[in-house]
């Protein structure tokens, strides 16, 4: 496959680890990366362990040792000397979204129309290539699907919830679900232990105490860092989710492969140790052609952690997507879209 410049927009725990993983994929070349701080870009290519190593979370900030000029001007005091301190991060690297193929979108969406409205940035800008998203809330979906047409019409092929769920166990349920005619229920129920990557999974977590019971995503959005402690510390550690509002439903629904109504997603995150608290397990129960009902099941070794299951997904779909873009095809995509149809 020719080369594919990509950008990562948000250096949180998925960005970065993002970075990280393309180092192993010759034909990717990341070349811009931003957070709320500030920017990096370099066409020729990112120095991703001098911009990691040197970031420890943040591209930019106030503090740091490198100052970075632009133009004879100061662009601000950078952690990393391929990087500048910015207000407008975002708008930067869609300055220069010309010469990059596809935008990794890793930004938490504490509002739901965020991240449609940074697709309508680069639509604005008259982007043409791939964007991207992790995203895990089932409504943001039929809002980039309302955009549809402004997609196509600007050669953007967007691929939404590509991550690990949705994402990567949303595709493992519709190849699991080629067995059958019909198919009945999807049940998705996921492990992750996070202990030494909690520092850099904040806005993952954050994100997930939005589906307990008593919070919603507008309530955790103002919750203080302490706060959001203080709910983990009441959980010992050890928060389970039922009836999670993750839009591998939709995304299925989208595909064809069953009813909304008839995907439930649930897990159990464990903040106090690096293993995984229970077996990451897809079930698709349906029936076959032939009049049996059955059950595929689907099961994530507990070796292989939720970094290694959300980022290798998103640049494999960010690759899938490149080729689709490159074919001319262009408008919203769920992961499931880009495997056998049902």
């Amino acid at each position: 496959m020719d080369e594919i410049r990509f950008a990562v927009l948000g250096t949180g725990g998925i960005g970065r680890r993002t970075l990280d993983v393309s180092k192993q994929k010759p034909e990717l070349t990341p070349v811009a990366a931003c957070d709320r701080h500030g920017v990096a870009i370099d066409h020729d290519g990112l120095d991703v362990d001098e911009l990691l190593s040197a970031t420890e979370g943040n591209i930019a900030s106030d503090g740091g040792t490198t100052a970075v000029k632009e133009s004879g001007e100061n662009k601000g005091v950078a952690a990393s000397s391929q990087a500048v301190s910015t207000e407008t991060p975002i708008d930067d690297v869609i300055a220069e979204s010309d010469a990059i193929d596809a935008v990794l979108i890793a930004l938490p969406n504490f509002e739901h129309d965020f991240i449609p409205r940074v697709a309508d940035r680069f639509v604005e800008a008259d982007y043409s290539g791939v964007l991207v998203d992790v995203l895990k809330r089932s409504r943001v979906i039929g809002m980039l699907e309302d955009r549809t047409d402004a997609f196509e019409s600007a050669g953007i092929t967007f691929v939404c919830g590509a991550g690990a769920t949705p994402g990567f166990l949303t595709g493992a349920a519709a190849l699991a679900a080629q067995s059958f005619v019909t198919v009945e229920e999807v049940e998705i129920w996921w492990g992750v232990g996070l202990k030494s990557g909690y520092e850099d999974n904040r806005g993952t977590v954050r994100e997930d105490i939005a589906h307990l019971p008593e919070y919603d995503i507008e309530t955790v959005r103002e919750m203080s860092d302490e706060e959001i402690e203080a709910v983990i510390d009441e959980h010992d550690g050890v928060l389970e989710f039922h009836d999670m509002e993750h839009a591998d439903d939709v995304l299925l629904e989208r595909a064809g492969i069953c009813d909304a109504e008839d995907v439930t997603v649930g897990g159990i995150l464990d903040v106090t140790s690096d293993e995984k608290p229970t077996t990451t397990t897809v079930r698709v129960t349906g029936t076959t052609f032939d009049g049996e009902r059955g059950t595929n099941t689907f099961e994530l070794d507990d070796a292989t952690s939720m970094e290694a299951n959300v980022n290798g997904p998103a640049l494999g779909y960010l690759k899938s997507a490149v080729r689709r873009n490159r074919g001319g095809e262009y408008g919203v995509f769920g992961p499931a879209e880009l495997l056998p149809g049902f």
